[in-house]
């Protein structure tokens, strides 16, 4: 039996907590959850250690001194989960906007499909997004054609954060060597991936906008990602990507 888990980072999650861990904790298959939290003043962090007296083994967290991006965190989070031998090891986000329903669809992506890397994809088939303005839509959605111009990678949705990897996938990734650390670094794991030659393949969801708290997108995000991409493409062309 393979051993699962999600990496759910949080910044003043307290409205949403308690029922995304327990809305993955229902699905069909086990994961178990690692939260990291940034030192959430809203009470995030207690309320996990509320849960886990509930929750037991399953449930795990590590905590750190302030907001340190979201690229660090996830960072973080994949080196414990390589550390415990987790076999297959999601991202997801804890407002909801990400269905916890959908991480069996990735699971099996990569369990019985032989993808390495499944990607929540919000444009394979069309534009599935619910609740965003037409701005942010077409933003996001021009982002990822950008990213294809540059990088050439197949991917329709480049910027997408909920994922499932193989663990030798991200044993194989230089995870220290990872630059970017804002949203733009779920292009450069998606980038990286790619040019040591894994499968991805991407899972068509509905993306919904949060429920609850407030979305931590600015614009100083959308530029980081706007020039890494170009700095992470002029990079590529002096490493070597050998598995």
């Amino acid at each position: 039996m393979s051993k699962n888990i999600v990496i759910i980072p949080t910044y003043n999650e307290i409205e949403n907590i308690k029922s995304i861990i327990a809305a993955v904790f229902k699905l069909s298959v086990e994961f178990h959850v690692l939260i990291i939290d940034d030192n959430s003043p809203d009470g995030t962090a207690k309320k996990v250690k509320e849960l886990q007296q509930l929750y037991s083994k399953k449930l795990h967290m590590l905590e750190r001194k302030g907001k340190l991006g979201l690229g660090t965190a996830y960072i973080t989070g994949f080196k414990w989960a390589i550390e415990k031998k987790y076999d297959y090891i999601c991202e997801m986000d804890a407002d909801f906007s990400h269905n916890p329903e959908d991480l069996v669809k990735l699971y099996e992506a990569c369990h019985m499909e032989g993808a390495d890397v499944a990607i929540g994809s919000r444009y394979i088939s069309g534009v599935n997004v619910v609740n965003w303005p037409m701005g942010r839509v077409l933003m996001s959605y021009f982002a990822s054609v950008y990213v294809r111009f540059v990088t050439h990678m197949k991917i329709m949705d480049t910027t997408a954060g909920f994922k499932c990897y193989k663990r030798r996938v991200l044993e194989t990734i230089k995870l220290d060597k990872i630059k970017l650390k804002g949203y733009a670094f779920q292009i450069e794991m998606k980038f990286t991936a790619w040019k040591f030659g894994f499968n991805i393949v991407e899972v068509p969801i509905i993306f919904t906008e949060r429920r609850e708290g407030v979305s931590k997108m600015t614009g100083g995000i959308f530029r980081e990602a706007v020039l890494g991409v170009i700095k992470m493409k002029i990079a590529s062309f002096f490493k070597k990507y050998e598995i």
